[in-house]
C-alpha cells in the first residue's frame, strides 16, 4: 500500500495572549500600556497573572541547572521562559492507504492541533506534510455550518466546503439526511438544533463525501450511544473500502475496536511511536498508573496488632500476573498472604472496595484455620464485568468468626484501575452509564 500522509518533523508554535481586541483604539491602548510596562487593560482572564511574575526567575534557575539547553528546548519551556508555546514538537510518522490510525493522548497533548494542520486549517511552524488524496474533516461541532440556514441548506454549504459538487450533494441528500436522523428538522434553522443534532448532520455530510482520507476528531462524544456505534460502523465501512481514516477519541474502547495502528501524543510530542493499537493503548493506560500488584505491608500500616497479620496482598489479572491495571471484563483476583504466631480457628478475611470516597461493596471469605508459623494463602476472584471503568481502593482486614474484634486492618491497602477497553473487542463502553458496578439482572414481563 502506498503512503498517503507523510509527516516529517512537524512543529507548531503559538504566541500566547496575542489576540486583537477587535478595535483599533483598544489595540493602540493595549500597545501603549505594554510599552510603559503596565498590565494589559483588556485581559479577559481575571485574577493575578503569576506566570509573568515567575517566568524570569524560573528561566534563570533552569539556565543555571541546564547550562547547555538548546534553543528549541529553551523556547519549549513556554510556561515560564517565553510568550511562546509549542503545541507540537517534531512529529514524524506516515500513514498508508487504507490504514485506520488512532491518535490518543490527554487533553492538551496536541491531537486537535495535528488534525487541524492535516486539514489545512492552520500551517505548521516547522516541518513538512505531504498528503495524497482528498480529505474530509470533522474537527469541531458546527464547523462549516451557518446558524441561520436550515439543515438542508447547510448540507449543501458544508458539502461545498468539503469539496463536493452540487450534483454530488443532491444525489446523496436523502442518504445524508437519513443517516443523520434529522429528517423532521432538515428545513429548520440549525441554530435551533441541539449540539448532538449538529454533530450527526456534520458527520453524515463528511462520511458521505467519499474522501480518500477521513479525519474525525473527538466530536462523537456529543452524540448518543446509538449514534456513536452508527458512526463507528460507518468509519469501518469507509476503511473497508480502502480509504484512510484518522480517528481521535478519549473512548479507548472505540479506538481499539476501530483502529489497526495508533500513536500516543503527550505534551506536544510523540510519547509512543506508531505501533499496533493494542500496544499503544497499553502504554497509555499504564502511564501514571505505575505500581506493583504485589504489596508488602510494614508494621506501621497495620491499625490492629494481633498474632495474625496480613503480610502481603497481591492483585492478579486473567494471566495470573501481578497488576493494578485491569481491562473491563477481566476477572480480578485478590490474594492474601497471612502469618500467625499462634494457631487460630474460625478466622475470616474481608476486603472493602471504595471509589470517589464511597464504599461500593464488601466481601468476606468463608471461615478457615491458621497454623502457627505457617504461611496461609487465601484468594478471592471477582468475576469480570462487575466493576465499571474507574479507579478503586481496597481496605483489607481479618477477624474471628464472632466478628466482635479485629485481628488486622489496613485501610487503603491497594489501588487498582479498570480500563474502558474491554477483553471483548466488540464491547464499547458507554460513558453515560452511571454507578460503579454492573450486576446481572433478570427481567420479566
Amino acid at each position: 500500500m502506498s503512503v498517503v500522509i507523510q509527516i516529517d518533523g512537524v512543529s507548531k508554535q503559538y504566541r500566547l495572549g496575542e489576540i486583537s481586541t477587535g478595535s483599533l483604539h483598544h489595540d493602540m491602548n493595549r500597545w501603549w500600556h505594554r510599552v510603559r510596562g503596565k498590565e494589559d487593560p483588556y485581559l479577559t482572564v481575571t485574577g493575578e497573572n503569576i506566570r509573568t511574575r515567575k517566568r524570569e526567575a524560573k528561566a534563570e534557575t533552569l539556565k543555571r541547572e541546564n547550562a547547555e539547553i538548546s534553543a528549541f528546548q529553551h523556547s519549549s519551556l513556554s510556561e515560564f521562559c517565553s510568550d511562546y508555546v509549542w503545541a507540537l514538537k517534531d512529529i514524524t510518522f506516515e500513514v498508508r492507504e487504507g490504514e485506520v490510525l488512532g491518535i490518543i493522548g490527554r487533553n492538551g497533548a496536541g491531537k486537535s492541533t495535528l488534525l487541524k494542520i492535516l486539514s489545512r486549517v492552520t500551517a505548521p511552524t516547522l516541518g513538512e506534510i505531504r498528503v495524497k488524496g482528498r480529505i474530509a474533516s470533522l474537527l469541531e461541532v458546527g464547523t462549516g455550518f451557518h446558524q441561520d440556514l436550515t439543515g438542508r441548506e447547510n448540507i449543501y454549504l458544508n458539502g461545498a466546503v468539503l469539496g463536493m459538487t452540487r450534483q454530488e450533494i443532491t444525489r446523496k441528500l436523502d442518504e445524508i439526511v437519513a443517516f443523520s436522523g434529522c429528517e423532521l428538522y432538515v428545513d429548520t434553522p440549525v441554530k435551533r438544533y441541539s449540539s448532538g443534532m449538529v454533530v450527526r448532520l456534520g458527520f453524515a455530510v463528511a462520511a458521505h463525501l467519499e474522501p480518500e482520507i477521513l479525519i474525525v476528531d473527538e466530536v462523537l462524544a456529543v452524540g448518543d450511544f446509538a449514534f456513536q456505534a452508527k458512526c463507528i460502523g460507518k468509519m469501518s465501512e469507509v476503511a473497508s473500502q480502502g480509504r484512510t481514516v484518522l480517528f481521535v477519541s478519549h473512548n479507548l474502547a472505540a479506538v481499539q475496536n476501530l483502529c489497526q495502528t495508533g500513536i500516543w501524543l503527550d505534551n506536544g510530542g510523540v510519547a509512543h511511536a506508531k505501533d499496533a493499537i493494542a500496544k499503544v493503548i497499553a502504554a497509555y493506560e499504564h502511564s501514571g498508573r505505575t505500581g506493583s500488584g504485589a504489596i508488602s505491608f510494614s508494621a506501621g500500616q497495620h491499625r490492629v496488632q494481633s498474632p495474625l497479620q496480613i503480610e502481603t496482598l497481591e492483585l492478579l489479572g486473567h494471566d495470573r500476573h501481578s497488576t493494578i491495571n485491569f481491562k473491563y471484563g477481566e476477572p480480578i483476583r485478590v490474594r492474601f498472604y497471612l502469618a500467625s504466631s499462634e494457631s487460630m480457628s474460625q478466622v475470616k478475611i474481608g476486603f472493602a472496595i471504595r471509589t470517589n470516597g464511597l464504599r461500593v461493596t464488601t466481601f468476606y471469605s468463608p471461615l478457615f484455620n491458621v497454623e502457627a508459623g505457617n504461611c496461609k494463602i487465601v484468594e478471592a476472584e471477582i468475576p469480570g464485568g462487575v466493576f465499571l471503568p474507574g479507579m478503586y481502593e481496597l481496605d483489607i482486614g481479618a477477624s474471628p468468626a464472632a466478628d466482635n474484634q479485629s485481628l488486622d486492618y489496613i485501610p487503603s491497602a491497594a489501588t487498582f484501575f479498570v480500563s474502558d477497553v474491554g477483553l471483548d473487542r466488540n464491547w464499547v463502553y458507554n460513558r453515560r452509564v452511571s454507578g460503579f458496578v454492573q450486576l446481572p439482572v433478570i427481567w420479566n414481563g
